[in-house]
């Protein structure tokens, strides 16, 4: 949902409820035909032997009966109550994850840069579901929200499509997945590589802790010049993005330079902070939002609300 909480446009409560039920229906449709794939390759590693499918807590029947029906009702859902757009990017991500991605695995490194695309769609269909636009044209054209000192024309955000801010948001997202995911396959490994696996942590480990960095690097022009550039947040975000993003980038140096499993999973734990804390501090700063007002108008409320308690 984060593309909707930093979206400039207004979304309409059922609108909200229908993507965020929608969103997730097409998850667990893509979950489960991807899991219903892969139970004699999740049989083998200890990791996943213990999902319903390899317990034989359901049918293999049941699980596709389940896949298919939330892969019809998500986009169904989305179409109706949102927007085709929406609806078709969900309908694609399931597509991609269920099929591309899936047998991609067993077949070629390549998997992990699809999967990066399937997280990366999410905050697409946040953002279009709030009626934006992904693609430039002549009636929404690319905008570039520069520092205030190098323009004198400032630009509303509320009243701006731009179609820069939505791949920001996929590139933040898409970038994201290389420290999280290979850190985590690099210290199993050895079972990917047993159930058959093509992963970049089995075939070349030196090269998946590298991606790994050059992807932890990529977030610092991506914070702070991309992400205020499109006018997602303020610029102040350029300069509060800093600190996270060294740290995860230290981590991820580190495990390249060591190559340990101990600095493997360390990376991938620094992952799992590092998301929430860059999205709480894009909406933080998001453009167009004055937190200082905010708060200073429900200091006066309080105060208001004491005075009369005491009349």
């Amino acid at each position: 949902m984060s593309g909707v909480a930093l979206s400039p446009l207004p979304a309409s409560i059922p609108v909200l409820l229908s993507t965020a039920i929608g969103t997730a229906l097409c998850s667990a449709s893509a979950n489960t035909l991807n899991q219903v794939q892969e139970v004699p390759l999740d049989a083998q590693m200890a990791r996943t032997r213990n999902r319903p499918l390899v317990r034989r807590a359901i049918s293999p029947i049941h699980a596709t009966a389940f896949g298919l029906a939330t892969g019809v009702a998500g986009p169904a859902l989305l179409w109706t109550m949102v927007n085709p757009t929406t609806a078709l990017l969900g309908a694609f991500n399931i597509a991609l994850y269920a099929g591309t991605y899936t047998a991609l695995k067993r077949s070629s490194i390549i998997n992990t840069w699809v999967g990066g695309v399937v997280g990366g769609i999410p905050p697409l269909m946040g953002w279009t579901a709030c009626g934006g636009h992904i693609f430039p044209s002549p009636e929404h054209p690319i905008q570039l929200f520069l520092p205030s000192f190098l323009s004198s024309t400032p630009l509303d955000p509320l009243l701006i499509d731009n179609p820069l801010a939505p791949l920001a948001l996929f590139m933040l997202l898409f970038s994201w997945q290389f420290p999280h995911f290979n850190s985590l396959s690099y210290f199993v490994r050895d079972a990917y590589a047993q159930a058959g696996y093509h992963m970049l942590s089995v075939i070349s480990p030196a090269k998946n802790a590298l991606v790994s960095f050059r992807h932890s690097l990529l977030f610092f022009p991506l914070c702070s010049v991309l992400v205020p550039l499109s006018g997602l947040t303020t610029w102040a975000f350029a300069l509060t993005s800093l600190p996270p993003n060294i740290i995860l980038a230290h981590a991820a140096w580190t495990f390249w330079s060591s190559g340990t499993e101990k600095h493997a999973r360390s990376l991938f734990h620094h992952s799992l902070w590092w998301l929430p804390v860059i999205l709480g501090l894009m909406m933080f700063h998001k453009q167009g939002i004055d937190w200082s007002s905010w708060f200073t108008a429900q200091a006066e409320d309080t105060e208001v609300d004491a005075q009369a308690s005491r009349r």
